[in-house]
C-alpha cells in the first residue's frame, strides 16, 4: 500500500476538514490511518438515507463518546446539515471529527453551519513522487498522479479509467449537484479549459470559443474551484522595472484531466503535447508540496507585457523556477529567468528540465526533473 504524506495529525488536538477531489484516495487514506474509529460513509446508501432524514441521529449515536475521541465522517458535503450536531458534539463532549469531502462548495453556501473555526482544513492532493517507488516522470506525465490512474498496467485499463473518471465523477457529479443549468455548455467549457490548461486566463476569449458570457465563464472556473477540480495560479504583483500581467493562470487539479479532454495519448519528450503535460506535472508536484506544508499562498507566476515568462515564483521573489522539456538546457531557454534575475537579484534561479544530470549554466541551476522533485520533497528548493 502506498505510503501517502498526509498523516492528519490535527486530529488528535482538534476537529479536521479533508478535502480532496474524487479518488484522490481520502477514504483509503482514513481507513489506514484510523482503522479502529467510528466511520460514517456517506456514499453507503442506507448510511445517507437514515442520516439525512434525521441528522440528530449522530448525535444520539456518540452519546457515549468519550472527550477526545477521533469520530470520521465521509463525504460530509453530502449532508451539511449533519454540521450542526458535529457542531454540538464538539462543544459538548470534545469529540474529535475528521470530516471529509469532495466539494467545498456546498459547505460555503449561506445558512450551512462551518463550524465556527474549530476545525483545521487539510488538502490530499493526487499521488506525487516521493510516495510512489521508482517513480517516472513519462509516465506520470501521460497518466496523471490519481492513484488508480497511475496504477494502471495498461493503456487500455488507464483509458477506461479516464473516461469513467470525466464522464461519472466529475460531469454527471456537476449535474446532480445542479451547478449548471446547462451541461452541454459546461462540458464545452471543461474542454476549452482544458485547451488553455498551464495559460494566462482570458475571460473573453474562452467565452467566445464556448458561446457564453464572461461572467459565466467566471463561473464556471469557480465551480471548477470550488469542487476541487481546478486551480488559479495568481500572477507575481511586484513590479520593479517591467510592466506585469495581472490575470490568473489555470491548471486542472491533475496532468490526466487534460489529456483525456485533448485527446493526448502516448505522449513521448520532444513533442509539444509532452511539453505541455510536462510542465502541469511539475507545476501539480509544487502545489502538492506547497499545500502539504503550509505554504499554500506561496505560488505565483511571473510575465511581463514584452514577453518573459517564468513557469513558478515561490515566496516573495525566493525562488524562480522554469520548466521546459528538453533533453539539453540552452542560452534561450534562461531568458525568462534572467530577465526575472535581474529585477531580483536574490532570487534562486531554477530550470526543470529533462538533462541527465544537475549543472550551473550562466548562473542558472540546471536540474533534472527527478532530482528537482528530489530536492523538492527534501526540503531543499523553499
Amino acid at each position: 500500500m502506498l505510503d501517502r504524506i498526509l498523516k492528519i495529525k490535527d486530529a488528535e488536538e482538534e476537529s479536521v476538514f479533508l478535502f480532496g477531489a474524487r479518488q484522490t484516495g481520502k477514504t483509503t487514506l482514513l481507513l489506514k490511518l484510523f482503522p479502529n474509529n467510528k466511520f460514517y460513509d456517506l456514499l453507503e446508501t442506507d448510511t445517507y438515507e437514515r442520516l439525512r432524514r434525521n441528522p440528530s441521529l449522530l448525535r444520539q449515536e456518540l452519546a457515549s463518546a468519550q472527550s477526545g475521541d477521533i469520530v470520521i465522517i465521509d463525504e460530509i458535503q453530502l449532508i451539511p446539515e449533519l454540521l450542526n450536531e458535529v457542531h454540538w458534539l464538539i462543544t459538548r463532549q470534545n469529540i474529535h471529527f475528521i470530516l471529509s469531502g469532495s466539494s467545498a462548495r456546498k459547505l460555503k453556501r449561506r445558512g450551512v453551519n462551518t463550524l465556527g473555526g474549530r476545525a483545521v482544513r487539510n488538502m490530499l492532493y493526487p499521488l506525487v513522487s516521493a510516495e510512489v517507488d521508482n517513480f517516472d516522470v513519462v509516465k506520470a506525465a501521460n497518466s496523471g498522479m490519481l492513484p488508480t490512474h497511475y496504477l494502471s498496467t495498461s493503456n487500455r485499463q488507464l483509458e477506461k479509467r479516464m473516461q469513467a473518471y470525466i464522464s461519472v465523477y466529475l460531469k454527471e457529479e456537476i449535474a446532480a449537484e445542479a451547478l449548471v443549468r446547462k451541461l452541454a455548455s459546461f462540458n464545452r467549457f471543461m474542454e476549452v479549459a482544458a485547451l488553455t490548461d498551464g495559460e494566462i486566463v482570458n475571460y473573453n476569449n474562452i467565452a467566445q470559443d464556448c458561446g457564453i458570457d464572461a461572467k459565466t465563464v467566471k463561473e464556471y472556473f469557480a465551480i471548477l474551484e470550488e469542487t476541487l477540480i481546478g486551480y488559479m495560479i495568481p500572477a507575481f504583483s511586484r513590479v520593479v522595472k517591467r510592466r506585469l500581467n495581472q490575470a490568473p493562470k489555470f491548471y486542472y487539479f491533475d496532468v490526466s484531466i487534460p489529456n483525456y479532454l485533448l485527446h493526448r495519448r502516448n505522449m513521448q519528450p520532444g513533442s509539444d503535447d509532452f511539453g505541455h503535460a510536462f510542465e502541469h506535472l511539475i507545476i501539480q508536484e509544487i502545489i502538492a508540496y506547497l499545500g502539504y506544508h503550509d505554504h499554500e499562498n506561496a505560488l505565483s507566476y511571473w510575465h511581463t507585457h514584452t514577453g518573459f515568462e517564468v513557469d513558478a515564483v515561490l515566496g516573495d521573489a525566493n525562488v524562480a523556477i522554469e520548466i521546459k522539456s528538453c533533453q539539453e538546457v540552452q542560452s534561450r531557454h534562461l531568458r525568462g529567468l534572467k530577465a526575472f534575475g535581474e529585477e531580483h537579484p536574490n532570487a534562486r534561479l531554477i530550470i526543470v528540465s529533462l538533462d541527465v544530470a544537475p549543472r550551473t549554466f550562466n548562473n542558472v541551476e540546471v536540474m533534472p526533473a527527478t532530482h528537482f522533485l528530489q530536492e523538492l520533497w527534501n526540503h531543499k528548493i523553499y
